[in-house]
């Protein structure tokens, strides 16, 4: 985001990162980027709607909806798709924390 990640931080500490993050399901992907670089476009963007996708995955409330690290590494290995249809400035976090539940 550019910004110190305290400010993130404090931001989710009202409940689970997953949690804050629906809260705020209509927060785009976009606006948590850092707004000093260009938006990625492409394979990039792809790329960090994926790794989001994986890493708010990773931080679901209830342990037993958390994939595991064998999962999370065959992901990481075999990533050759995106995962959204549309453009990274369309991509709320609901759509994030909402995909393969």
């Amino acid at each position: 985001m550019g910004q110190h990640p305290g400010e993130f931080i404090s931001f989710l500490s009202s409940s689970t990162t997953t949690a804050a993050l629906q809260s705020n399901s209509d927060l785009f992907l976009k606006d948590l980027l850092d707004q000093r670089l260009s938006p990625p476009t492409g394979q990039i963007a792809d790329g960090v709607v994926f790794l989001v996708t994986i890493a708010l995955a990773c931080t679901r409330a209830s342990p037993q909806s958390r994939p595991n690290m064998r999962f999370v590494a065959q992901e990481l290995s075999a990533k050759t798709q995106a995962y959204f249809p549309e453009p990274l400035g369309a991509i709320t976090i609901g759509k994030i924390t909402n995909f393969q539940k």
